[in-house]
C-alpha cells in the first residue's frame, strides 16, 4: 500500500522516519534543527517547525531513493503544550510559547486561585502549571492584549504542522488534554475554564476539532503540502503530542513504565480510567490509542548531564564513563537536585538546581555520578506518584529517549528503582516519530490504532541490572535528595526579565 511517515517536530529538532507500510521496515530516518531555547522565556517561530518539516522529510526521501509523492499517509507528532496563537487568514501571531516557557507561572497562580486544584483536576485530570497551555492563554491576554484580540484561533504544535497539510484545524484528544482546558473523559472542551481568561470570547470557535485515534485530519491537499512534494491524496492522520506518540512507538502495554530521558524527563503509562492527583503531581492525560496515558514531566532531564558535561569538558561518552566509575558507597558524596531552569514538577518554576555534600576531595567521578543520580531520583519520585493513584505497574520498566543511551544513566536507573530495565532491541531511536508511522498506518488500513502499534512493537532487550548492596544504596540516595529538595525549595525567588519581575499578578480581564 505504499508508504507511511511519521513526524517528530520536537523542542530540539524535526524528525522524519519512512516505513514500508506492509513489511513494517524501516527504510529512513532523518533530522532537521530547531533554534535553541532555554527558559524562563522559550519561544520559537512556527514557520521555522515548517522548514526543518521539509528539510528532514526530503533527506529521508534521498535516504530511501524515493520522492515525497510515493507516502500514502503521513502523522506528525510535536512538543506537548506549546501555543500557536493565529489571527485572520491563520496567520501567526507572535512565536509559539512552548512548554518550557516559565513566564506564565503568575497566571497559573491566579488561575488556580479561582477554581481549586480539586476542580481542575475534576474536569481536566491536571493541575494547570506554566507549562499548560491555558496559562499561556492567560498570559497573552494580559501581556498582550493586542495580540490576544486579534486571535481567532489557538493550536498546539502538532495542530499547526498538521493545518499547513490539510488546511482544517483539528487535534486528538491526547494533546488537548495537555492544554488545560479539556475533559479527557467527556471529550469535551472546557469553555467555562476558558471563561476565566475571558468571559466574552465565543471559544469554542476558536479551538480545533479533536479527532478520535485513527479519524484522518484530511488529505494533504494545500499549496504548502504540495510545495514540499505531496499529493493530494495523501492520508494525514490526526497527530498528537510526541510522548503520546512514543507510547505508540513502543507498543507499550498495560502495567508498563516508561521513563523518557529527553529534554524533559517523562514518567509514563497506560490506564483504563481516569486517575486523579489534587497535588499536581501527575497528568490525567488521555493517551493516543483511546485510553488514559497518566504522566509525570519533569523540566530537567538530559539537558542537566549536557550543562555538567560542558562543564566538566568532556563529551557524553566520557561523562557516562566517569560516572559508571564513581564508588557509589563514598561516604557523603555530593547530591544534585537538577532544577537548572526552574522545574515543573514539583511545581518551582522560580528554582535553581542546588548542589550538597560537596568536599575539596570531591573527585570528577564523583560529580558525573551525582548528576544522573539527581535528574534520575527526580523522576522515581514521580514514578511513586504515579503509583500513589492506583495506575496498573506491574509490567515492564521502560526507558527511551536520547539519554536512553548513556550506560550511565540505565545503570542507575536499574540500581535506584531495584528493576531491570528495558530498551528496544533496535531502531531504538525516534519513537516518537516511530509512534507517528503507527498512526500514519492505522489511517491508511483502517484499523485501530491500537491494533497496530501491538503489531509493530519493538522487540525488547535489557540493557541493566540491579546490582548487590543496591537496596541500601538506593534507599540512602533518595533521603538524602529529598532532604536537600526540601530545603532548596526556600532558595526559590523569581527572575527579573526586561526590568520587571514575571512575578506581578494582575486580575482577570473585564
Amino acid at each position: 500500500m505504499g508508504l507511511v511517515a511519521g513526524v517528530d517536530s520536537s523542542t530540539q529538532s524535526c524528525t522524519v522516519v519512512l516505513y514500508d507500510a506492509d513489511s513494517r521496515a524501516r527504510l529512513a530516518v532523518a533530522s532537521a534543527a530547531h533554534v535553541s531555547t532555554t527558559p524562563p522565556v522559550s519561544e520559537q517561530d512556527p514557520e521555522s517547525w515548517w522548514q526543518a518539516f521539509g528539510q528532514a522529510l526530503t533527506r529521508a526521501c534521498a535516504l530511501a531513493r524515493c520522492t515525497p509523492s510515493a507516502i500514502s499517509a503521513i502523522s506528525i507528532a510535536a512538543q506537548h503544550h506549546g501555543l500557536v496563537a493565529l489571527g485572520p487568514d491563520a496567520e501567526v501571531l507572535r512565536p509559539a510559547k512552548l512548554w518550557n516557557d516559565t513566564t506564565s507561572a503568575p497566571q497559573a497562580e491566579r488561575l488556580l486561585r479561582l477554581v481549586g486544584p480539586a476542580e481542575w483536576v475534576r474536569r481536566t485530570g491536571s493541575v494547570p502549571t506554566s507549562a499548560f497551555t491555558v496559562t499561556k492563554l492567560a498570559w497573552l491576554a494580559e501581556r498582550e492584549p493586542v495580540a490576544f484580540e486579534r486571535m481567532t484561533m489557538a493550536l498546539l504544535p502538532h495542530d499547526w504542522l498538521t493545518l499547513q497539510l490539510t488546511g482544517v484545524p483539528v487535534t486528538d484528544r491526547a494533546d488537548a488534554s495537555g492544554t488545560g482546558y479539556f475533559d479527557p473523559v467527556a471529550d469535551v472542551w472546557c469553555e467555562e475554564l476558558l471563561a476565566h481568561i475571558d468571559p466574552h470570547r465565543d471559544w469554542l470557535s476558536q479551538l480545533p476539532e479533536v479527532r478520535g485515534p485513527q479519524a484522518a485530519a484530511g488529505l494533504a491537499c494545500t499549496e504548502r503540502a504540495a510545495a514540499i512534494g505531496l499529493t493530494s491524496d495523501t492520508l494525514v492522520g490526526p497527530g498528537t503530542g510526541d510522548q503520546s506518540a512514543a507510547a505508540l512507538g513502543l507498543g507499550i502495554e498495560l502495567g508498563d513504565v516508561v521513563i523518557s530521558l529527553g529534554t524533559s524527563g517523562v514518567v509514563t503509562g497506560l490506564s483504563p480510567r481516569q486517575v486523579a492527583n489534587t497535588a499536581g503531581l501527575v497528568n490525567g492525560t488521555a493517551s493516543a490509542s483511546g485510553s488514559f496515558q497518566p504522566a509525570v514531566i519533569t523540566l530537567n532531564a538530559a539537558k542537566v548531564t549536557d550543562t555538567f558535561a560542558r562543564l566538566l569538558a568532556v563529551d557524553q561518552e566520557s561523562f557516562a564513563g566517569l560516572a559508571l566509575a564513581a564508588d557509589r558507597h563514598e561516604h557523603r558524596r555530593p547530591i544534585l537536585v537538577p532544577y537548572l531552569d526552574g522545574e515543573r514538577t514539583p511545581n518551582r518554576p522560580f528554582a535553581r538546581g542546588v548542589l550538597a555534600d560537596l568536599g575539596s576531595a570531591a573527585t570528577r567521578e564523583e560529580l558525573a555520578l551525582c548528576v544522573v543520580e539527581g535528574v534520575v531520583l527526580g523522576l522515581l519520585q514521580g514514578r511513586q506518584a504515579l503509583a500513589d493513584t492506583g495506575m496498573p505497574m506491574n509490567g515492564r520498566l521502560l526507558v527511551t529517549g536520547g539519554a536512553a543511551n548513556s550506560a550511565a544513566y540505565r545503570q542507575v536507573l536499574a540500581s535506584l528503582s531495584g528493576e531491570p530495565v528495558h530498551m528496544p532491541s533496535a531502531e531504538g531511536d525516534a519513537m516518537s516519530a516511530r509512534g507517528a508511522a503507527v498512526q500514519a498506518a492505522a489511517v491508511l488500513f483502517g484499523a485501530p490504532v491500537g491494533q497496530i502499534a501491538s503489531a509493530w512493537a519493538p522487540k525488547l532487550r535489557v540493557v541493566a541490572d540491579p546490582q548487590p548492596g543496591d537496596r541500601g544504596y538506593a534507599a540512602e540516595r533518595n533521603a538524602r535528595y529529598s532532604t536537600v529538595n526540601s530545603v532548596s525549595s526556600q532558595l526559590d525567588r523569581p527572575p527579573d526579565i526586561n526590568g520587571s519581575e514575571i512575578s506581578s499578578v494582575q486580575g482577570p480581564r473585564a
